[in-house]
């Protein structure tokens, strides 16, 4: 498992992609000491930059462009070969890769968050938000992984369900939000560090077991298809090779 892992990281940041996970987060944080500065009250800035930018936009991209990048990152350095190669259970690549996913995405997000929710009221806001991001990271990492090993664009779907369902349906049709990761990150938060600056609207035990059943469900579902599709993989990397 710690050589996939290995693997998987050293791809995953190896590639231009990674470099994307830096712009949001310096953003969030820019903003949030920008405001700060100026004296602005947190009740003016608060909700837009740390739900509207933070739990509604950092979270779920950075979960988008690290869940579908550990996975294609192998398939563009060739190691995906060498994977296969390994006598290993596939329990134990699905860990591996989500493991990274999650982490990566955790820590991207996590930190950001937490100073930002520190300077808009106290460090108890911040560590809501850091719990939240790291559940949303679990939760968002298994599904966009998920996409990444049934479609050919993870991206692209990945982009209507936070674009569609969580930003245009999820505020205004009500019976969206129960199977809406971003409204159990709103929940935890709030639970953890109640505050009028965020509120959600599903209750706290919707929130724990949508995103339990959410990660276990994805894990459960690429188990099955997980070795399949890598196998798919190598083959076309091998017939490309033999083309050259």
């Amino acid at each position: 498992m710690s050589t996939v892992a290995y693997i998987t990281t050293r791809g995953l940041f190896g590639r231009r992609r990674a470099l994307l996970l830096l712009p949001l987060p310096l953003l969030l944080v820019g903003l949030a000491l920008l405001v700060r500065a100026y004296d602005v009250p947190a009740a003016e800035w608060g909700a837009p930059v740390l739900v509207g930018l933070g739990l509604a936009v950092l979270l779920p991209v950075t979960s988008l462009i690290v869940g579908t990048g550990v996975l294609g990152s192998e398939v563009d350095d060739g190691t995906i070969v060498h994977i296969l190669t390994k006598p290993m259970p596939r329990r134990d690549i699905i860990l591996a890769k989500l493991g990274v996913a999650v982490l990566v995405t955790a820590v991207t997000c996590a930190v950001p968050l937490f100073i930002a929710g520190w300077l808009a009221s106290s460090w108890k806001l911040g560590a809501g938000l850091a719990v939240g991001a790291a559940v949303g990271a679990c939760a968002y990492s298994a599904f966009f992984l998920l996409l990444s090993l049934l479609t050919r664009r993870p991206v692209l779907l990945g982009l209507v369900y936070i674009l569609i369902w969580e930003g245009l349906l999820g505020r205004f049709v009500s019976g969206t939000r129960v199977l809406s990761i971003e409204q159990y990150v709103l929940t935890i938060t709030d639970k953890v560090a109640p505050t009028d600056l965020l509120t959600g609207n599903v209750s706290l035990p919707v929130a724990i077991v949508m995103s339990v059943l959410i990660t276990v469900g994805c894990i459960t579902l690429y188990q099955h298809y997980t070795l399949i599709i890598l196998i798919a993989y190598s083959n076309f990397l091998l017939v490309g090779t033999n083309r050259r």
